[in-house]
This record gives C-alpha cells, structure tokens and sequence, in this order.
C-alpha cells in the first residue's frame, strides 16, 4: 500500500516512491540528509581529571636500596627513631629516622635492626628514612589479656630478660613472674631473675616457686646492689628489664648505666601498688671493664596478657622434660590430672632424681598460668 503525507497531499511520482516531503528530488529523505547544523567532536577535547595520587600508574618493582645502611632502633617517640649507625666503629653516630611509607603497616620497635636511606650524617635537622626491617632473632610479645590474640610488641632481638621483683613493698606475685617466664621462653629469650628490696623481708620463701628452673638469680638491698656480678652477665646481650611498677627497676637501670637518670617512683602506701613512672622503651648501652652490653628499660606493667602463646615452648624450657614427653601420648597436657603423662610416671619412678618433682611441678604450674586462655 503506497504511503500517504500527513496532510493527506498525493506527492507519489507513479513509481510508488516517497520522499518525505522534503525536497523535490525524487529519492531525497529526511533521514540521509547532513547535520550541518551539529558541532563536531573528536578525543582530543576530552579532559580526564586526575587522581589524588596523580594519573602515573604505580610501578610495582620497589628500588632495592643496596647502599643502604643497617643500624639499632634505640628508642621510638611520636614517628620518630633514634637509630644508631655504625656500631661500635669510629663513625658511630645517633641519627633520627621516620618509616618508608612502604612500611606504614608495620610495627618498627625498640632493639630492631633496620635499613636506611637518606640524610645519615645525623647532623641537627637531618631525617633519614627506615627503608627495611632486618629478620628478627627474637620478639617479646605481650597481649591485653588471656583472651585477647593481638599482640603487642616489647621489643626485637633481645636474647636475655631480667625479670625485677621486690622482695616486699609491693609484695611479689608469683603468678605474674610464671607469665613472664612462658614470654620468655615462647620467644626463645634467656630469663634471669633479680630480687629487690631483700633487706625488708626474706626472699627465700618466694624463690622456692622456681627452684626447679635454670634460673639465675641475683639479690639486691639497701645495704649494697651486685652491680658487678650483674653487670658481668650483661655483657654481650641484649637486655630487657621487665618488672611490677615500684620494684626498684629504674633505681636498678641507673646504677648498672650511670648518668640515665631515668624516673624512680614510690609505691603508694594505701594501694601497695608502684606508680608507672618509665613511659616509653628504651635501650642504654652498658659500659664496662669486661665489656658492653645493652639495657633495654621498659615501662613497668601490673599485667601481662599471654593469649599469643604457643605452649609446646614452654616445654622446649625443660629440655630433660621435653625429651620424656615424646613418650606422652598424642594431646597430652601434662598436667597432674592428664592421663598417661610420661613425665608424671618418671618423676613418680625416680627417673629424674631429686629435682625432677620439683621441675615438674614448675612446669605444671606453668602450663596452668596458660591453660585457661585455652
């Protein structure tokens, strides 16, 4: 059927085309004429606006810093580092550093070896920039409670703690020295353990808790402090205090490191409890006739959480246990109600000689400090 005009107007040719009406060419319609009338457009008028970062695609191979120098993180305050450089050398200097944005997620702590780049002359002003963490030897960790498996970092490569205790004033507690004795052997550091304040009361009730351990123990009172006995089994390790606040901790810092002069509080005579009195960690070399060593002083804690805790290196402490308990069958706790516990029939047997009940019995108390956290 031929198509009609709107105006019902005959404008066919005979040949039963149409053409729209838009002209008189024959074969002329409104849908192949040109858009004169269209402004024209190509890529180039387009704008593109950047990024926040800028529109440079991030490459993702990192520079590789091969002339960079390794130093010791020696304190940390508010973003900033002091690291030492060049240890023990005649170029020994301190210089300030902040962290590589690389490295912004990632906990740089008191005693951690690090890369750096930058400005290292450490001359007033000067900012260099910690590029990397090199592996760490050892990391003493503490959580908020038992419950809680974030950890909070004490510090890198330590490889011995001294463990502060007063003997009275506050009063010792038992259980937060266990606590840090599974720290210390979870991180694979080498616990020793220092009584103050013995002139006030007798202490040996108190170490009988631990007779059963490989642990040194030193003894200080008002009538004298074994900073020379101390001191010789310093030399040459990493160091870190760990103690109750008011236990005498920094009083003992200042005299092993003379001219600290970090903080000393007094314990409150209501509460018996010390007041925090060290805020940040921070790491002082010791200097002696027998050689160096380094302090590492932390702020005393009424706490000490263990919820990051693997309790197979408890056990790896009691190395002569240890080797018994590959006798223990698959599970074991080798607590006193545990079943078939290879320990508790060869103590019970005399296999381990007149120590090893009390071995046991610290290992057990030890292992029940952390159990509940299970």
């Amino acid at each position: 059927m031929p198509a009609v005009p709107v105006d019902g107007a005959d404008r066919s040719d005979g040949s039963g085309s149409f053409d729209g009406g838009l002209s008189g060419n024959p074969g002329d319609t409104w849908w192949a004429s040109p858009d004169d009338d269209e402004p024209e457009f190509d890529e180039s008028s387009v704008r593109v606006r950047p990024g926040r970062k800028g529109s440079k695609p991030r490459t993702k191979t990192r520079p590789g810093h091969e002339n960079a120098l390794t130093g010791r993180i020696l304190s940390v305050d508010r973003g900033r580092y002091t690291v030492m450089l060049d240890e023990n050398l005649p170029a020994e200097r301190r210089i300030t550093a902040a962290r590589a944005s690389d490295l912004r997620k990632k906990a740089v702590v008191n005693g951690d070896r690090v890369d750096i780049v930058g400005d290292t002359t450490g001359a007033e002003g000067s900012l260099a920039r910690i590029v990397r963490i090199v592996p760490r030897d050892t990391l003493l960790r503490r959580s908020a409670d038992d419950t809680d498996a974030v950890e909070r970092v004490i510090v890198a490569n330590a490889d011995q703690m001294l463990i502060v205790v007063a003997a009275a004033n506050p009063e010792p507690r038992i259980r937060l020295v266990d606590r840090y004795l599974v720290a210390a052997y979870d991180a694979g550091v080498k616990p020793i353990l220092c009584i103050t304040k013995t002139d006030l009361a007798d202490p040996a009730a108190f170490l009988a808790n631990f007779a059963g351990l490989d642990l040194p123990v030193f003894q200080s009172g008002e009538g004298g402090m074994p900073i020379e006995q101390i001191s010789v089994a310093l030399v040459g390790h990493d160091t870190v205090f760990v103690g109750h606040s008011g236990v005498g901790k920094s009083t003992l810092v200042n005299a092993l490191v003379p001219g600290t002069n970090r903080a000393i509080g007094v314990v409150n005579t209501v509460t018996g409890r010390g007041r925090h009195t060290s805020s940040s960690t921070v790491s002082l070399r010791l200097e002696t006739d027998a050689g160096r060593g380094w302090v590492i002083d932390t702020p005393g804690v009424r706490s000490f959480g263990l919820g990051h805790i693997n309790t197979d290196n408890i056990l790896k402490a009691f190395t002569d246990l240890a080797t018994i308990a590959q006798r223990c069958p698959r599970g074991c706790t080798h607590l006193p109600e545990s079943p078939d516990c290879a320990i508790v029939e060869a103590v019970d047997a005399g296999e381990l000689g007149d120590t090893g009940r009390v071995r046991l019995d610290s290992l057990q108390r030890l292992l029940a400090t952390f159990a509940p956290a299970r």
